[in-house]
């Protein structure tokens, strides 16, 4: 039987018996009555689209929630904000430039960004303990003088310090665009390191702490790179509508910058309750001995709730036991890149690190409606599995 047929009949099995399933991620965005008075301002003004009022206020109070001089500018999705920022920052790829520099350990959209924009994915291990690219080590590769843009990434929120960036691109020449994709509570809370030159990308999708549905914003404090994302963003069009550099159609369209200004105005209490989780994750755990093995806010952002397993027979314990327990679990980026099927060609360096802790990187259900219930019931097929058996260390 295959492993999803398993899942879907264990799951009817427990809805069946009346206990729930536990899903991994169940977003929480605004309601009816508090979009409604956004919906109303696009019915009188009736400019849904090209940057209409909706959309500059969003963006302005998106400047402001971050700070550090930043220029927001929205986009319609976290792969076309990276488009866009790829776009004005390096251009689209050239003969003698071929190559992205990307993480194994990432997403799958930030790929396909750089694939947008003409860029061949190169994969690079990342460090095994912040699970990032590391900037020191990259001057030194043998295909820099092939790499036409790097794109650092923040992993689950972890937020990317722009110094080394600044000096890698000070020194080697190659422009840097950062997949900030998840990072919107970690920036805010702490943007002076991590907000600069440098475009830093984030998603707005409906799973982000900070969500509109689908969409994507761009920050950098670069004015003129700000005004080369925006023509990159609107088909190349400056002041007159006449195409001068690469673009795409990446713009945000009005409804959900009425989404993302709802979002904003409960964002404060939204984050409370995430906190409010977390702390209970973390005092179950520790009950069970393993809040050790957790990682959460505010290492990550507030929207992860991550358990690191000692091995990968420990690793596929945990998910048995959550399985049969009626709770979804994901490993979020899978084992990298390199292990999707269209990105099994792509070059790359030896992925030791990623390979080895890939596969214990287990992603437990996180929401801002979970219950201590629902905690109680996630810790008990994690501790279970981890004292079912001898430790075994990874």
């Amino acid at each position: 039987m295959e492993p999803s047929q398993t899942f879907t009949r264990m799951n009817r099995s427990y809805i069946a018996e009346g206990e729930g399933i536990i899903r991994v991620m169940r977003p929480r965005l605004p309601t009816a009555a508090q979009l409604l008075p956004y919906l109303e301002r696009i019915d009188e003004a009736r400019i849904y689209s090209n940057y209409g009022p909706l959309v500059v206020e969003f963006e302005a109070r998106l400047a402001a929630l971050f700070g550090c001089g930043v220029i927001a500018n929205t986009a319609s999705s976290g792969t076309a904000a990276l488009a866009g920022a790829i776009l004005a920052a390096a251009g689209r790829a050239r003969p003698a430039s071929p190559f992205a520099l990307i993480p194994a350990y990432t997403f799958t959209a930030t790929a396909a960004a750089a694939e947008m924009c003409g860029y061949q994915p190169y994969f690079v291990d990342v460090d095994a303990e912040c699970w990032m690219l590391e900037p020191g080590l990259l001057p030194a590769h043998p295909m820099i003088d092939k790499v036409g843009i790097v794109i650092p990434v923040a992993p689950y929120g972890r937020p990317v310090p722009q110094a080394p960036w600044l000096s890698f691109q000070a020194g080697t020449g190659i422009p840097v665009v950062i997949d900030d994709a998840a990072a919107s509570d970690r920036l805010a809370a702490e943007p002076a390191p991590f907000l600069g030159e440098i475009p830093a990308c984030l998603s707005l999708h409906a799973t982000k702490a900070l969500g509109c549905g689908e969409g994507g914003a761009i920050l950098t404090t670069d004015e003129g790179l700000a005004a080369g994302i925006l023509r990159s963003l609107n088909f190349g069009f400056g002041s007159e509508r006449n195409s001068i550099c690469a673009s795409i159609n990446g713009k945000m369209s009005e409804y959900h910058a009425a989404i993302g200004l709802a979002e904003l105005d409960g964002w404060s209490e939204k984050l409370a309750r995430l906190g409010a989780v977390a702390t209970c994750y973390r005092r179950v755990m520790e009950a069970g001995g393993c809040t050790d093995r957790m990682v959460m806010m505010p290492d990550i952002s507030a929207v992860y709730a991550l358990y690191r397993a000692r091995s990968e027979t420990e690793a596929e314990r945990i998910c048995n036991n959550l399985r049969v327990a009626g709770i979804e679990y994901r490993l979020w980026y899978g084992a990298g890149l390199q292990s999707n099927a269209y990105f099994a060609n792509c070059r790359r360096d030896a992925l030791t690190e990623t390979e080895e802790f890939a596969p214990r990187l287990l992603g437990l259900p996180m929401s801002v409606d979970l219950t201590p219930a629902d905690i109680e019931r996630i810790a008990t097929a994690v501790t279970d599995a981890t004292s079912s058996a001898p430790a075994d260390h990874g």
